[in-house]
């Protein structure tokens, strides 16, 4: 699989389906996922950053890249405490992508050596790529796979991990990410709902790679799942503007994250609900990565934002992408995430 990352720092185990699947236009891609299209069966077109939103995240990569930085040292430690020096990163494409690399190159920062990164495809309701499993279990032992993404959401793509690494003996269904606002692991750098920069941008900021595709006519039996490779947006590329910086920022001497007692995080989806009257859970975005990929890719109805963080530059991208596509700003009460994104229903329009 083509892409502009650095080949030593991750192993895209991908099939390059460039050239073969037309993008769509975000409200056309929308209607087909809401009359029961799968959202893998196509590729979104990507969003053209205005230069107001590309300053906007700039500034935010230099205010907030520290956070980033010290949740990649913090997850590291915590990896490396699980799995010892045969860990094997197994990030899941693409938000996890970045994120591989960080704890990668931190590891190798800090102790010295260079542990094995593969990049593979997990999909909502249509599970992890098996044949890309089988791939790295026929070089690694299954102990040492450690699965790492960027954030947590409601949880979704943890529970699909979770029902799907059943069929691998010795695979720990443990999730690493940086971020867990939803609870759900112990394996992260923080439970705060931090303003990760590479949220913010779609494949400029993953090695120029769409989001992973999974449809029968394209892929396969004994195929990877597909992606694609947006050379045409070289010129835009921030993949290694992302990664260098947080690089910069790292610290080797952090204190371990305080243990924190059960939350309900699934609370603030609930409420959601039941105020805006959203029968499909599907709808609801909770998080700010989730809520900037609503932004990006789908077709927003609102942004509720928590009154406590109406006036945080943690959010001056998502108030800048709702302004430019004319979606509303409510601020409520959330208990655990900033800001969540609600998706319209095209049924209702």
């Amino acid at each position: 699989m083509k892409s502009s990352f650095i080949e030593d720092d991750i192993t895209l185990l991908l099939k390059d389906i460039t050239g073969l699947v037309e993008p769509l236009p975000t409200k056309e891609r929308e209607k087909k996922i809401q009359t029961g299209t799968h959202y893998s069966e196509m590729l979104p077109l990507e969003y053209q950053p205005t230069d107001k939103y590309i300053e906007i995240y700039e500034n935010a990569l230099n205010v907030f890249g520290q956070s980033t930085a010290d949740a990649v040292a913090r997850v590291s430690e915590l990896i490396l405490q699980k799995k010892g020096k045969d860990v094997v990163i197994v990030s899941l494409a693409r938000a996890g992508s970045p994120v591989g690399v960080l704890i990668k190159r931190y590891i190798k920062a800090k102790y010295g050596f260079s542990c094995p990164h593969y990049s593979i495809s997990i999909i909502r309701d249509r599970g992890i790529d098996k044949n890309a499993m089988k791939y790295i279990l026929s070089k690694h032992s299954p102990e040492s796979i450690q699965f790492v993404d960027g954030w947590t959401g409601k949880g979704v793509i943890y529970r699909e991990l979770r029902k799907e690494i059943g069929n691998f003996d010795g695979v720990s269904d443990e999730l690493a990410v940086l971020a867990d606002p939803a609870y759900i692991t112990d394996l992260c750098g923080t439970h705060e709902d931090i303003m990760i920069p590479s949220s913010c941008l779609n494949c400029t900021v993953c090695g120029l790679v769409s989001r992973t595709f999974l449809r029968t006519d394209i892929i396969g039996e004994d195929d990877f799942h597909g992606a694609a490779y947006y050379g045409e947006l070289a010129d835009q590329d921030r993949t290694y503007e992302f990664i260098d910086t947080i690089i910069d920022k790292f610290k080797f001497d952090l204190e371990p994250l305080a243990p924190v007692s059960d939350k309900e995080a699934q609370k603030d989806v609930s409420n959601l609900s039941k105020e805006y009257q959203i029968d499909n859970v599907n709808f609801i975005k909770p998080g700010i990565g989730e809520t900037t990929r609503v932004l990006l890719r789908r077709v927003p109805w609102k942004v509720v934002v928590d009154r406590k963080y109406e006036d945080s530059p943690e959010l001056a991208h998502i108030f800048q992408l709702a302004k430019e596509k004319n979606v509303e700003i409510v601020i409520g009460d959330l208990e655990n995430y900033k800001c969540c994104g609600l998706i319209k229903n095209l049924s209702d329009v």
